[in-house]
C-alpha cells in the first residue's frame, strides 16, 4: 500500500514508518519538522519505498496534492500534551482539530484513516472505575477538546478507525522527554529523586513499540475493526504515580521520591482504563513496562 503518514517524524511516526517498510509498504511522511528532529527518519533514506515531503498540515495546497496519491492516511502531526497546547490553544486547534477536519474533506470515502486520539479525553474520573469505550468523554483541556472533536469527525465519516493511546513511554529517534515515564526515568537517572504530586493519580501506559505495532495491526484488520474507537494500552499498566515511581526504583535503586502537593495534572487524568475491546479483535500490547524502563536507561547514558 501506499501510506501517507502527517507528522511521521515524531515520536511515533518516527518508529511507524519502519515497521510499514519493514512490511513491504511505501510510505511518504508529511512533517513540517517544527521541532528541529529531522535526524529521527535519516536511517530510513535509504529504503527506495520511503519518501518525504517538507510542509504543514494547515496547507491545504499541499493535502489536496498528497492525499489522492495515497491508499491510506494516518494523521499524526498533532501539538502533544495539555502544557504545549495551552501555551498557544489558536495553533493547537488548527493543527489537532482543523487540519484533522481538512484532511477528511479532501480524501476520498474509499481512503481509510486511522487515527490516534487520547485518553485524557475521559477527564476527571474517580480514579478507581475502569473507562470503557463507552465512558462519557469529558475533556478538561484544549488538548482533550481538540483531539476529542477531530475523533468526533473522522467517526461520523465512513473507513475511519481511531485508537485513545495510554500515555506512550520508551525509546524513539524522536524522543520525548516530557512524557511522564520517559521523565520520571530521566529525573532517577540524572538527579537520584522524584518530587511526586497527586501521588495515587492513576493513568494507563503503553510501550512505543505496541503504540506503533496497533497501527500495523488495524490496517491489515481494517474491514472487520473500522467504524469505531479502542482503548490501546497495557492491560497490568493502570499504575497510580507512586506505583510508577517504585517501579522506577527497582531498576535505578538510589531514587529517593518524596511526595509533596507542589503542582496538579493540568488534564486531571485520575482513571484506570479497560483495554478489553481491542484485545477481542486479537491485539494485546506486549512490552512492558520494566522492559521501557530498561532501555530508557540505556538510551541516557548515550545523551550528552
Amino acid at each position: 500500500m501506499k501510506i501517507l503518514i502527517t507528522g511521521g517524524a515524531g515520536y511515533i511516526g518516527s518508529v511507524l514508518t519502519g515497521k510499514w517498510l519493514d512490511k513491504g509498504h511505501q510510505v511518504t511522511v508529511l512533517d513540517n519538522m517544527m521541532y528541529g528532529q529531522s535526524h529521527s527518519l535519516l536511517t530510513y533514506c535509504a529504503h527506495p519505498r520511503f519518501d518525504f515531503v517538507r510542509g504543514d498540515v494547515r496547507d491545504e495546497r499541499v493535502l489536496r496534492e498528497l492525499i489522492p496519491r495515497h491508499d491510506a492516511l494516518i494523521p499524526l502531526a498533532a501539538i502533544s500534551g495539555a502544557p504545549a497546547c495551552a501555551r498557544d490553544p489558536r495553533v493547537a486547534k488548527d493543527i489537532n482539530q482543523d487540519a484533522i477536519v481538512a484532511l477528511n474533506e479532501i480524501r476520498s470515502p474509499s481512503q481509510p484513516v486511522i487515527y490516534p486520539c487520547t485518553n485524557s479525553g475521559y477527564g476527571t474520573k474517580t480514579g478507581e472505575v475502569y473507562c470503557t469505550e463507552e465512558t462519557p468523554l469529558e475533556p478538561i483541556s484544549v488538548y482533550g477538546v481538540t483531539k476529542v472533536e477531530a475523533e468526533k469527525a473522522l467517526l461520523a465519516s465512513p473507513n475511519t478507525l481511531c485508537f485513545r493511546l495510554a500515555t506512550v513511554f520508551g525509546v524513539s529517534p524522536r524522543l520525548r522527554m516530557e512524557l511522564l515515564v520517559n521523565q520520571f526515568v530521566w529525573r532517577a537517572f540524572t538527579d537520584g529523586f522524584l518530587v511526586l504530586y497527586e501521588k495515587h493519580f492513576k493513568r494507563n501506559y503503553l510501550h512505543i513499540e505496541d503504540a506503533a505495532e496497533v497501527f500495523v495491526y488495524s490496517l491489515e484488520n481494517f474491514d472487520r475493526m473500522e467504524g469505531t474507537t479502542y482503548n490501546v494500552g497495557l492491560n497490568d499498566a493502570n499504575l497510580s504515580k507512586e506505583e510508577l515511581a517504585l517501579a522506577i526504583k527497582k531498576h535505578v535503586p538510589r531514587l529517593y521520591i518524596h511526595a509533596a502537593e507542589v503542582g496538579e495534572d493540568p488534564d486531571k487524568r485520575n482513571y484506570i482504563v479497560s483495554n478489553d475491546k481491542i484485545k477481542a479483535q486479537g491485539f494485546e500490547a506486549r512490552h512492558s513496562l520494566d522492559e521501557g524502563i530498561e532501555q530508557l536507561l540505556k538510551a541516557y547514558r548515550m545523551k550528552d
